[in-house]
C-alpha cells in the first residue's frame, strides 16, 4: 500500500495576537506630492473633493491671465501703431480711444494680468500648505469625548493664611 503524505501547514499564530501596524501618514510626502502636481497631496490625504476646486481655481486664473494679456497686447499694438508716425498704418481704434485712453487700457489689463499670475502663485502655495496641514492633522482625534468640569475647591493662599474657596475648571481631552 502506498502511504499518503499529508501536507504540513506552517505553524500559525493565533489571529487575536496579531497586531496590525497602522501605516504612518507622511506630511512630507503629501507636501512633495502637492508641490509636484497640485491636488496630488489632497488625493494622498483622502480629500478628493478638493481637487476640482484647485483645478477650477487654476483654470479661472489662467483664463484670466491669458485674456488680460491678449487685451493688453491688442491695446499696446494699437498705441504703438498710432505713435509710429507712418501715414500708411491703419488705426482700428481711431475715434474710439484717445492716446491717453489707450495707455490707461494698457495699464489696466497689464495690472489685471499680473494680479492673475500672482494669484496663481498664491493658489499653488495654498495648495501645498493645505496638503501639508491636512496631512499633519490626519491622525488628530476629533471624537466627541471632550469634557469640561467645574467644581468647587479649596486653595491654600500661603503660610499662616486661611484657605480660600475657589472654582476649579478641568478640561479632559481624549
Amino acid at each position: 500500500m502506498a502511504q499518503k503524505k499529508e501536507k504540513e501547514e506552517p505553524a500559525s499564530v493565533n489571529d487575536s495576537t496579531l497586531v496590525k501596524e497602522k501605516k504612518k501618514h507622511s506630511p512630507l510626502k503629501a507636501t512633495i506630492m502637492s508641490a509636484a502636481l497640485p491636488g496630488l497631496g489632497q488625493v494622498y490625504n483622502g480629500k478628493w473633493w478638493k481637487v476640482p476646486i484647485i483645478y477650477g481655481g487654476f483654470g479661472g486664473l489662467v483664463y484670466s491671465s491669458v485674456f488680460n494679456d491678449m487685451k493688453c497686447r491688442t491695446y499696446r499694438d494699437a498705441y504703438l501703431l498710432r505713435v509710429d508716425d507712418d501715414p500708411n498704418t491703419v488705426d482700428e481704434f481711431d475715434g474710439v480711444y484717445s492716446d491717453a485712453n489707450l495707455r490707461e487700457l494698457i495699464d489696466f489689463y497689464q495690472r489685471n494680468r499680473d494680479l492673475s499670475l500672482i494669484f496663481t502663485g498664491v493658489l499653488y502655495a495654498l495648495n501645498i500648505i493645505d496638503a501639508s496641514v491636512d496631512a499633519h492633522l490626519k491622525d488628530f482625534d476629533v471624537s466627541d469625548d471632550l469634557s469640561m468640569k467645574v467644581r468647587p475647591s479649596v486653595q491654600p493662599m500661603g503660610p499662616g493664611m486661611m484657605p480660600t474657596p475657589t472654582l476649579a475648571v478641568t478640561f479632559q481631552l481624549k
